[in-house]
């Protein structure tokens, strides 16, 4: 799919911009002498071709939109390059291939909440909101979303509670085996997928598989499509107001992708 005059044009800008800012002697090249020869600000094409480890001209043709379909190695090794962040990233695969890209391109991404979402989570009164990070660590949460909890305590990895806590399971999250597993567990391989260099969710998958209990659900439901969260419902016990189900609606932060924003309405079940 070559992309139409003007996202090659859109992507054409971005990449010379991304170039220019980096500075050629930072990364290894050698001191520009007087003389005849370039003389724009930032890498040429043909150190990108360098850095790539790729044919001269092949980096031309890709910032001039020349190249069809390029791989996603070159994509990645183009992106690290340029220091592109998670939106120019994405950007980057939807007019060179018009895709999603398949993975986070920094392992950073979606870790660092602003702390203004404290702000306005605390505004929340009618629904248990809260805030997770890329590797499911609650990082913002609201009054509402403790009470939920036993004892008003507040989990300090989602996932991990939802999947490995034996309250969790058996007191908590009513019939666990056959709603919230299948429910959670293929959100867990995603993440994992999307990023395969993170240590604390492998580290969670690994624990996961090693559980007697729910390892061989997980091998079972994991591979399944993320299920449509928007508006679902899921039966939970309430640690005040008892029996009821939670109907959740998501959202990821614009600056943070793969952080989660969860508003989760609460409804008790008919007496």
């Amino acid at each position: 799919m070559r992309p139409s005059a003007g996202d090659r044009g859109r992507l054409k800008e971005i990449l010379r911009a991304r170039r220019a800012a980096l500075d050629p002697e930072a990364m290894g090249f050698p001191v520009r002498g007087p003389g005849p020869g370039r003389r724009a600000a930032g890498l040429s094409q043909e150190q990108m071709d360098t850095l790539l480890t790729r044919t001269p001209g092949t980096y031309n043709r890709f910032e001039n939109g020349q190249l069809a379909r390029p791989g996603a190695d070159l994509l990645t090794a183009v992106a690290r390059a340029l220091r592109l962040d998670e939106r120019e990233w994405e950007f980057l695969w939807l007019i060179t291939r018009g895709e999603q890209p398949p993975h986070a391109l920094h392992g950073s991404s979606g870790m660092f909440i602003a702390g203004l979402w404290q702000r306005v989570v605390d505004q929340i009164r009618d629904a248990a909101a809260f805030i997770t990070d890329a590797e499911w660590n609650v990082v913002v949460h609201n009054d509402e979303f403790r009470r939920l909890m036993p004892r008003g305590e507040c989990p300090a990895n989602l996932m991990r509670w939802m999947l490995l806590d034996p309250e969790a399971r058996t007191e908590v999250l009513l019939h666990w085996p056959t709603e919230w597993a299948p429910a959670m567990m293929p959100h867990v391989k995603h993440s994992v997928a999307l990023r395969p260099e993170s240590a604390e969710l492998l580290r969670l998958e690994r624990d996961i598989l090693d559980d007697p209990v729910a390892g061989p659900l997980y091998r079972v439901c994991a591979a399944a499509p993320i299920p449509y969260t928007d508006g679902s419902e899921l039966p939970v016990r309430h640690a005040l107001r008892g029996p009821g189900r939670l109907v959740t609606c998501l959202a990821e932060p614009v600056t943070a992708p793969g952080a989660r924003i969860n508003l989760s309405f609460f409804a008790p079940d008919e007496p």
